[in-house]
């Protein structure tokens, strides 16, 4: 019995560890792993068996659960809103841009930019890609 308690504990620490480190999502796998060993304690199986369930749950929740928590994690172009939408957008030169400033068209407005690379000078006419966006000025680069 005490095995089972042993576990359960494991777990929910994990899963606390889980919630405090967001984005990782490396400790809550390793949680359902300690549910399994304590289910396995719970039924009566020694501590090779727990330890056997322990890695083999681990190793599976690892493979399989953690590439889809981290596709939901990073937010889909498609679903960014205001000056977020704009990173990664193309967009035209308008004025010489350098490191002290320039207009560029972002999708028909008129934006006030910056050179991304400070040694980097864009000219009018020149397609640029939009790295950044500061307060009102959107970081661009060729």
């Amino acid at each position: 019995m005490t095995g089972l308690v042993l576990w359960l504990i494991a777990a929910v620490l994990l899963g606390i560890g889980e919630l405090l480190t967001p984005g990782l999502f490396f400790l809550g796998p390793v949680a359902v792993a300690a549910v399994g060993a304590a289910i396995a304690a719970g039924v009566g199986g020694g501590i090779v068996l727990q330890l056997i369930v322990f890695i083999a749950v681990s190793i599976a929740s690892l493979a399989f659960l953690r590439p889809i928590a981290r596709r939901h994690v990073h937010m889909p172009e498609l679903m960014r809103t205001g000056t977020a939408a704009l990173v990664g957008k193309k967009a035209v030169v308008l004025q010489r841009v350098d490191a002290n400033g320039g207009l560029v068209r972002i999708g028909g407005e008129d934006w006030s930019a910056r050179a991304f690379f400070e040694e980097q000078t864009l000219e009018p006419g020149q397609r640029v890609e939009v790295a950044k966006i500061e307060g009102a000025t959107a970081l661009v680069f060729e």
